[in-house]
């Protein structure tokens, strides 16, 4: 039976269990009690058994992105393993911290263990594209749920997938935002030098045009952002957009605010996480706009945080192959590509590069205080 990722709206979702986050490459056995009311699979497939890895961060400044992942897929592997209790598949993390430097001995380990089936991930753009040649090579067929830089699927790894809109669509939607919606007329535009950041902040300025009044690039860990803030209130810049992650672009909102600032804040996706309102603190953070292409998780959904969603789609993919009859990489790749379904994060098929067809873009807002997840606004 084809598994429909739409499926847990018919299931009583249940908590998802604490997740280790050991040594790289640890596995986790939470979902391993599942109840014995029996399933689709009745242990005839020879996946059963084996392990759907991740890999990205899910310690450093950026942990916590990951370890919505993580949550999205154990939900996942947690139903299907209720409803296949001969057929059980399990979870193996890598905790790349979403460094690229790391990722490529991480995704070694992956490739040699006999285990792994599957790859939901890699979490980052840059640790895609340090990682996709070896990943293509195996022939490890893999579902990025967050990845977003454009030219990973412009490199030819027929193995490597995303569900998830690129930068192109998001920077697009972002620039448009703050001249359309906003009424900013001067722009001022931060990255902080990594592959995801350059490639959405490098869309945002392309299609500002003349509204970009000036540019910059920090790097990832730095604290002071003086000189930012600086060049912004020199640029007499009226909003201020950044390309990075939410530890970064916390301190930045917060060193603006400080300074005096008092234009539209907005970044994307990297930022869009309860910890970016954490860093900054309330009072600065409050008025942020941070973009994701990524809607809000159902109200009965069992998993929290941004890339959930999508990570639970990416890993019922898997299932759906397995529930298939898809035993080999070859098997498993040919059903991603012919794969048309609905999931919990929106409509997903792909093209014949690995991007997901259609995707749309939110604002989400930082009121009173708090990122309110529940209430974004599309913006395309």
């Amino acid at each position: 039976m084809i598994r429909s990722s739409k499926r847990w709206q018919a299931l009583a979702v249940t908590s998802v269990a604490a997740l280790a986050l050991g040594a790289c490459g640890t596995t986790d056995d939470s979902g391993s009690d599942a109840s014995s009311d029996g399933g689709d699979s009745g242990g005839s497939s020879a996946l059963c058994g084996k392990s759907i890895a991740f890999l990205g961060a899910l310690t450093g400044d950026a942990g916590a992105l990951g370890q919505n992942m993580v949550g999205g897929i154990q939900l996942a592997l947690d139903e299907h393993n209720k409803d296949n209790p001969d057929c059980k598949v399990e979870l193996k993390q890598f905790d790349s911290q979403g460094s690229p430097d790391t990722a490529p001995g991480l995704a070694t380990q992956i490739v040699n263990d006999d285990d792994i089936f599957g790859l939901v991930g890699p979490g980052f753009s840059g640790e895609s594209l340090a990682t996709g040649k070896t990943f293509f090579e195996a022939g490890l067929p893999s579902i990025s749920p967050s990845a977003t830089n454009v030219t990973i699927t412009d490199q030819g790894w027929t193995t490597w997938h995303r569900v998830i809109g690129n930068d192109d669509a998001q920077g697009t939607a972002d620039a448009n935002y703050l001249t359309e919606k906003a009424g900013a007329a001067k722009v001022y535009v931060v990255d902080d030098g990594q592959d995801y950041s350059k490639g959405l902040a490098g869309k945002v300025s392309e299609v500002l045009g003349d509204a970009q009044v000036g540019s910059d690039q920090i790097s990832v860990g730095q604290t002071d952002m003086s000189a930012v803030v600086t060049s912004v209130k020199a640029a007499d810049a009226d909003a201020v957009f950044y390309g990075g992650y939410y530890t970064e672009a916390g301190l930045l909102a917060k060193a603006l605010r400080q300074g005096g600032w008092k234009g539209t804040f907005m970044s994307g996706d990297g930022s869009e996480d309860p910890a970016f309102v954490d860093v900054a603190g309330p009072a600065a953070a409050e008025g942020a706009v941070l973009s994701a292409p990524a809607a809000p998780a159902p109200a009965d959904f069992g998993a929290t945080g941004l890339y959930a969603t999508q990570a639970y789609d990416a890993t019922n993919i898997f299932l759906a192959a397995l529930d298939d009859g898809a035993e080999t990489g070859e098997e498993i790749n040919e059903f991603i590509g012919s794969y048309n379904e609905d999931g919990v994060s929106g409509p997903i098929s792909f093209d014949d590069k690995g991007d997901i067809e259609s995707s749309s873009i939110y604002a989400y807002f930082v009121k009173g205080g708090e990122l309110d997840l529940e209430n974004p606004e599309q913006i395309q």
